[in-house]
């Protein structure tokens, strides 16, 4: 366990964060979100001791060893797994297997194993970081962005490597699907603050939201008592025999807590310029063959029409071929045999992350994206500029100062000031932040056009995916169906050989224990995950047991939520009551003064001040009860996917 007190942190006049206080428990599994600049990285780097906060300090218990993934590579070893081997606390032979499995999890083939570390690609050289560091006897693990240059193969396999993790873990990534699947709990820095809550991502904003929305609503409200306190002084401060009231009045508005008004978060804002278009097909190909070098095609004779209003992810380890069959979608590159075609009036958006080098450097952010569309009024390219959060100076940034995150997002300005009804997309949530990733999710629903897009990212495929192109077993295929069908009918050759292997193995163990049972002789063998007395999947469950199971805890949620929805109901109806009845008091203490009816001034004063107590205090309760009621919902909602997970 570690404990965060009172840290505050700030470059030049931006503070990231002040005064944050917080602990990481025993066995948490915390996803860290924030938006992009807002303190995340920093945040891990003083957890980890390569930088100071301002104020504060962490504590961490004696002996308790926290691991940091670096992006900056620091090799010593001359070949790949003896490099990952110096990582192991024990013997380096007697834990062979478990360097092998790490790496071959992590996308290195056995031939990867003899390399020399510093001839592999930069980011393999992240995934060697990345296997060392989780070879390592941790208690916590700092991950930041652990997914990058990952695939979605091996994505895959670190959640799984994660949830078994028996220490702590802190991780940022931009995948909101794997966070939700992988965390415990959520960490939020927001306006310079932080939260932490049990759950989920969508619990967290939930949560944030409602939060806002009250302090909002009380904010209003006291500023409205405030006005209406300051009208009531100045009209009857010269009114001796209601000097008691006014001074009553002066002293509560010295008491007043000033709540300033929260200031505006932009979030990025995608949408996209729509072209008319009338044609059944986007986009053919026929037959089509690709290498790079001679006599080794990585795309053999393959064939594809995407309809106008077609969503096609392509999915794959890394290296297959995907961005190259982008580039021949766009026209990038030319196919050995076959044809691309597509109708004259299909206008194609491109996004591709190393495109983004081919801009002006010495063009502002206004003019790049200003030549994608010379026919876009000035006003139009300083919105879609903003949209981006490039702002006021900030759109006169010359190309070349920007970070290859804010390039990416000029390359999407472009494609935005550009009319299209083909997006060809090569991972472009690259270097966005959850909020931004939403934010381009739904404009990419909305699109009206046609949408072609490489990822690994699980989110968009369950949200987008209406067909797959599907790189496996050194070739290219087309599933037609979404995502889950594909992991229910195909799946990854990956998964099932460990599959495979483990179910051997688990034969292998029960072998060796019904052989030592008979010689009566005790061993000390390795526990596979089915024998581990704490595994939840232990224990196999008929379709029918699961349906009663499911059936059970749906009725139990019903039983528990209704009485909370019908107090929520309740309290909505009393406020809005009790709000209409201050309004109506208010306007008669305001007729009685002007017609100088002072005992009836009273009167209905001490009426206001006792409804106004008794809706803070219903404001109280319905937040209580509210969040009460979610938090059981969601709890509810993650018992049934644990449900549903047993039945795939």
């Amino acid at each position: 366990m570690i404990a965060v007190e009172e840290l505050s942190k700030s470059f030049a006049r931006q503070i990231l964060f002040e005064k944050i206080s917080f602990r990481i428990n025993r066995g948490e599994r915390v996803g860290v979100v924030g938006r992009n600049g807002h303190g995340k990285t920093t945040l891990f780097r003083i957890i980890a001791g390569l930088e100071e906060p301002d104020e504060g300090r962490v504590i961490v218990p004696k002996n308790y060893r926290i691991g940091y993934l670096e992006q900056e590579p620091r090799f010593e070893a001359p070949t790949v797994i003896e490099e990952a081997s110096r990582a192991l606390p024990g013997s380096f032979p007697d834990q062979l297997w478990r360097v092998e499995k790490v790496l071959a999890g992590l996308g290195f083939s056995d031939e990867d194993f003899s390399r020399n570390p510093f001839e592999l690609s930069g980011g393999y050289q992240v995934r060697l970081n990345l296997a060392r560091l989780l070879l390592s006897d941790y208690d916590l693990l700092l991950l930041d962005e652990p997914n990058n240059y990952l695939d979605i193969t091996s994505i895959r396999w670190l959640e799984k490597f994660l949830l078994g993790w028996r220490g702590e873990l802190m991780f940022i990534t931009h995948d909101r699907s794997f966070m939700d699947r992988v965390a415990t709990h959520i960490l939020g820095l927001h306006r310079r603050k932080v939260r932490k809550i049990e759950g989920d991502t969508e619990k967290y904003y939930n949560q944030l939201a409602m939060e806002e929305e009250v302090y909002e609503k009380t904010r209003i409200n006291d500023e409205r008592k405030r006005r209406e306190m300051e009208v009531f002084i100045n009209r009857f401060r010269a009114k001796a025999r209601l000097a008691n009231l006014v001074q009553s009045r002066l002293k509560y508005l010295e008491k007043m807590e000033k709540r300033p008004k929260l200031e505006k978060i932009k979030n990025m804002e995608f949408s996209f310029q729509e072209k008319e278009f009338h044609h059944k097909y986007a986009l053919s190909l026929d037959n089509v063959s690709f290498s790079y070098t001679p006599g080794r095609l990585l795309i053999r004779n393959f064939s594809i029409h995407i309809g106008a209003r077609d969503r096609v992810m392509i999915i794959g380890p890394n290296g297959r071929g995907k961005t190259t069959l982008l580039k021949l979608m766009a026209g990038r590159l030319k196919p050995q045999t076959g044809e691309i075609s597509y109708p004259k009036s299909v206008s194609i958006g491109y996004f591709e992350q190393s495109y983004a080098e081919e801009m002006n450097n010495d063009n502002t952010v206004l003019e790049e994206i200003a030549l994608a569309n010379r026919e876009l009024e000035p006003w139009r390219v300083r919105q879609i500029a903003g949209g981006l959060l490039f702002e006021g100076d900030e759109a006169l940034k010359p190309i070349r100062v920007l970070s290859g995150g804010e390039k990416s997002r000029v390359l999407l300005g472009k494609i935005l000031a550009t009319p299209v009804n083909l997006l060809l997309l090569d991972e472009p949530t690259n270097h966005l932040d959850l909020e931004a990733c939403d934010a381009l999710l739904a404009a990419l629903n909305n699109f009206e056009g046609a949408v072609v897009m490489v990822t690994h990212n699980e989110m968009f495929l369950n949200a987008l995916a209406g067909r797959l192109i599907v790189f496996q077993n050194d070739g290219i295929s087309v599933f037609e169906g979404d995502y889950q069908s594909f992991l229910q009918k195909v799946g990854w050759d990956e998964e099932k050989r460990e599959q495979e292997n483990g179910r051997k193995e688990d034969r292998t163990v029960r072998s060796e224990g019904k052989t030592a049972v008979s010689g009566n002789i005790s061993t000390d063998k390795k526990m596979t995950r089915s024998e581990r007395p704490d595994d939840p999947f232990k224990f196999k469950l008929s379709p029918r047991e699961i349906r009663k199971l499911r059936s059970e805890v749906i009725i139990e949620k019903s039983r528990t939520l209704k009485p909370l929805e019908e107090r929520v109901l309740k309290l909505e109806s009393q406020i809005e009551e009790l709000e209409r009845r201050i309004n109506q008091l208010t306007g008669d203490i305001i007729a009685a003064s002007v017609e100088g009816r002072g005992q009836e001034v009273v009167k209905l004063s001490r009426e206001l001040d006792a409804c106004r107590k008794s809706l803070d205090s219903l404001y109280e309760e319905y937040t209580q009860v509210y969040m009460e009621y979610e938090e059981k919902s969601e709890a509810f909602e993650l018992r049934l996917k644990e449900i549903d997970k047993l039945s795939s």
